[in-house]
């Protein structure tokens, strides 16, 4: 089994996730591609002391960008994890 850190890479803090944060005590993190539902809600509430309700993900495909002359390169794939938390449970995010 992976750590957590290998597991959940960082928090997301936008705009949206911010109002997912308020109302509906959801957090949104960018975690590993090959980590799974079940592996991310155990790093989150080992890493956080948390418990854990629901997580939802989705994979996202790198965009092409434009390297140097006329060669294309690719961002990297990458996986966002919304993460529900318990009613009262709360992330501090100072």
């Amino acid at each position: 089994m992976k750590e957590p850190t290998q597991i959940v890479a960082n928090i997301r803090l936008t705009e949206k996730a911010s109002l997912l944060g308020e109302r509906n005590n959801q957090y949104v993190f960018r975690v590993a591609t090959d980590a799974n539902k079940i592996e991310i809600k155990q790093a989150i509430e080992k890493l956080f002391g948390k418990k854990v309700v629901r997580v939802n993900t989705a994979q996202y495909a790198g965009k092409k960008k434009r390297e140097r002359r006329a060669d294309f390169g690719r961002k990297t794939h990458w996986k966002k994890a919304v993460v529900t938390l318990a009613e009262g449970e709360k992330i501090e995010l100072a």
